[in-house]
C-alpha cells in the first residue's frame, strides 16, 4: 500500500516541477487563423482600452482590506490591486527574504520537516474579529499526501506573519491519523489547499483537500482561528479514491441564498485538463448538489479503474470553464491564433456587497505557451436557475475616467454574429475552439458550419439581462448578458454566458 500511494502521487511531484520550471506543449498548438463571415453592421463600442498588468500567483485566494484586493497563492506568492486589473507583486518564493515572514524557513521549520519539502502550497488569508490576519498555510511532500496544514498570524495583511501552530497532518502511513483510525489515502484527505470563510450566521469554517480522499470541511473557533475539538478531519464533501479534484472554495450568495462550492477537476499542468466546476448547498457544510440533484459526496473515482480515473467524475457538478480559444478572424487586427486559456483553475471568488458584483479569480496557462501561467479575473453572474455563469472575457471596468459605458444591454443589441464556445462536460486537454453563430432579430439561432458542427435553435431576451438559449438536442441554457472587453478586437462587446441543467456552459462574444 505504501508503494501504491507513492506511485499515485508521483504526478503531483511532476506538476510541481512543471510549475517551477515550465516546459513546452507541442500537443496544444492552436490552428491557424480562421476567416469568419463579415461582421454585423451594428456600430462598435470604440473607447480607450483598459490598462492591465499581469502577475503570477498560482492557486490565488482573494481577500479585501479597505479598497485593496489581495491574492495569496502557492510558493508564498502574493499580489494586490485596487481595481482587479492592475496588479502589483507583493511577494514570491519560499525563502528567507520573502517579506510575508521574517524568515519563513525558520518560522515554519516543523511544517517543512513533516512534509519533507522546502516549499508551500496554496495559501489563504482571512481577517478575524480581533483585527488580525490569519494565514492558513500548507506544505506537501508532493509524491505522497504527507502534508501539514497550519495557521500563522499578523497585524498587517502584508506581514510579517508569526506561526501559531500546525492544525492537521496527513500521510502518516500505517499510523493513527487525525480521526483516530489508520491513515488511508483512499478515504482520508491530503491536508492542503485550505480556505477559511464565514457563513451567513457568522460561523467560521475551513474547507480543504486535494486528490486522495477528497474535499473536507471543519468548523473553526472564530476567536482563535483554530479547529474546534473532536472533529478529526471533519466532514467529507466530495471526491475520494484519488480522484483529481482539488482547489475547494466556498462563497455564499445573498442573491440566491446558496453556498457555492467551487473546485477544479483534472490536472493543473498544460496537459492536465484543469477545469473549474461548481456545486451548491443551502448549508455551508453541505450536502452540495449539482443541477441534476447529484450529491457530491458520491463523486469519486472508481477504484477498479486506472489511477486518476477522470471518466467517473466528469459527468458531475456544473462545469463553468475549461480549455478554450477565441479564434482570431482573418480581418481582425493583431497576430497569433486568437486568445484563450489552457487549464484554468484553482479559483477563489469574491462578492462585492456595495456593487452587487461577483468575481472569479484563478490562474491559467495559455494555448501554445507551455507552463507559463498568470492570474486572471472574470466577472460572474447568477442566472435565473441560481447557478454561477462566468463572463467570457477578463474583467475590465465599464466606468473609468476613460470609459463611461452602460452595463444594460437592450434586446436590439443582442442580435448579431457571435464567436461561440461550448465548454462541454469532458475532462480533456483538447482546446474548445470558437465557431461563428448568428442570433437573428427574429429569435432564431444559426451557424455557418454544417454536419455535426452545425448549431441551430432559438433565443429569448429576458428581464434583468437574462437570456435563454434553446440549442436543439443540446437542450436549454439559462444565461446572463453583459458588456465585456474583448482583447482581440480591442473593444467592449456584448457577451452571453449560459448554463444547462446538465452542467454544460456556453459562451458568446459578439463580433463588432
Amino acid at each position: 500500500m505504501k508503494q501504491l500511494n507513492t506511485n499515485i502521487f508521483s504526478l503531483s511531484l511532476l506538476t510541481t516541477a512543471l510549475l517551477l520550471g515550465g516546459c513546452g506543449d507541442a500537443n496544444n498548438t492552436p490552428p491557424a487563423a480562421v476567416a469568419f463571415p463579415p461582421a454585423s453592421n451594428v456600430p462598435p463600442v470604440v473607447v480607450a482600452g483598459p490598462t492591465f498588468t499581469d502577475v503570477s500567483v498560482h492557486d490565488p485566494s482573494v481577500t479585501k482590506v479597505g479598497d485593496t484586493y489581495y491574492v495569496f497563492g502557492s510558493h508564498l506568492a502574493a499580489a494586490k490591486s485596487t481595481d482587479l486589473m492592475v496588479w502589483y507583486q507583493v511577494a514570491e518564493g519560499v525563502n528567507s527574504n520573502n517579506p510575508l515572514f521574517d524568515d519563513v524557513l525558520a518560522e515554519l521549520q516543523e511544517t517543512f520537516a513533516w512534509a519533507q519539502t522546502d516549499t508551500l502550497w496554496a495559501t489563504d488569508v482571512i481577517q478575524l474579529a480581533d483585527g488580525k490576519f490569519y494565514m492558513y498555510y500548507n506544505a506537501c511532500k508532493g509524491d505522497s499526501p504527507r502534508s501539514a496544514l497550519g495557521v500563522a498570524v499578523a497585524d498587517n495583511i502584508e506581514g510579517p506573519y508569526v506561526n501559531k501552530q500546525i492544525l492537521l497532518k496527513s500521510g502518516m502511513w500505517d499510523e493513527i491519523s487525525e480521526d483516530g483510525t489508520i491513515y488511508n489515502a483512499l478515504i482520508h484527505p491530503n491536508v492542503v489547499d485550505p480556505q477559511a470563510f464565514f457563513d451567513k450566521n457568522g460561523k467560521l469554517w475551513l474547507v480543504y483537500g486535494s486528490y486522495s480522499g477528497g474535499l473536507f470541511m471543519l468548523e473553526l473557533d472564530p476567536a482563535s482561528g483554530l479547529t474546534l475539538p473532536g472533529q478529526g478531519y471533519g466532514k467529507h464533501l466530495m471526491g475520494g479514491n484519488h480522484s483529481r479534484i482539488e482547489g475547494a472554495y466556498v462563497l455564499y450568495s445573498p442573491d440566491s441564498d446558496y453556498y457555492y462550492l467551487f473546485s477544479s477537476f483534472g490536472g493543473l499542468d498544460a496537459n492536465g485538463a484543469y477545469n473549474m466546476r461548481v456545486a451548491r448547498a443551502t448549508a455551508p457544510d453541505g450536502p452540495y448538489l449539482d443541477a441534476l440533484g447529484n450529491e457530491m459526496t458520491a463523486v469519486k473515482s472508481d477504484p477498479a479503474l486506472p489511477l486518476f480515473d477522470d471518466a467517473s467524475i466528469a459527468p458531475f457538478a456544473q462545469k463553468i470553464m475549461g480549455n478554450h480559444l477565441f479564434v482570431r478572424g482573418a480581418d481582425e487586427p493583431g497576430v497569433g491564433p486568437g486568445h484563450g486559456y489552457v487549464s484554468p483553475g484553482h479559483n477563489s471568488a469574491y462578492y462585492d456587497a456595495a456593487t452587487g458584483q461577483y468575481f472569479l479569480l484563478f490562474h491559467t496557462r495559455f494555448p501554445d505557451q507551455g507552463e507559463q501561467h498568470r492570474l486572471r479575473v472574470h466577472q460572474f453572474f447568477i442566472n435565473k436557475d441560481g447557478w454561477p455563469v462566468v463572463a467570457p472575457h477578463r474583467y475590465a471596468a465599464l466606468n473609468t475616467s476613460a470609459t463611461e459605458l452602460s452595463a444594460t444591454i437592450s434586446e436590439e443589441e443582442v442580435a448579431g454574429q457571435y464567436k461561440f464556445i461550448n465548454h462541454g462536460k469532458d475532462i480533456s486537454a483538447s482546446i474548445k475552439q470558437s465557431q461563428l453563430i448568428t442570433l437573428s432579430a427574429d429569435g432564431t439561432i444559426s451557424s455557418a458550419a454544417s454536419g455535426n458542427d452545425s448549431i441551430s435553435g432559438s433565443w429569448h431576451f429576458g428581464t434583468e439581462q437574462q437570456i435563454t438559449l434553446n440549442l436543439g438536442d443540446d437542450g436549454q441554457y439559462e444565461g446572463v448578458l453583459s458588456r465585456q472587453w474583448h482583447q482581440t478586437p480591442s473593444q467592449f462587446v456584448v457577451t452571453f454566458s449560459a448554463q444547462s441543467v446538465q452542467g454544460v456552459s456556453v459562451w458568446g462574444s459578439k463580433l463588432p
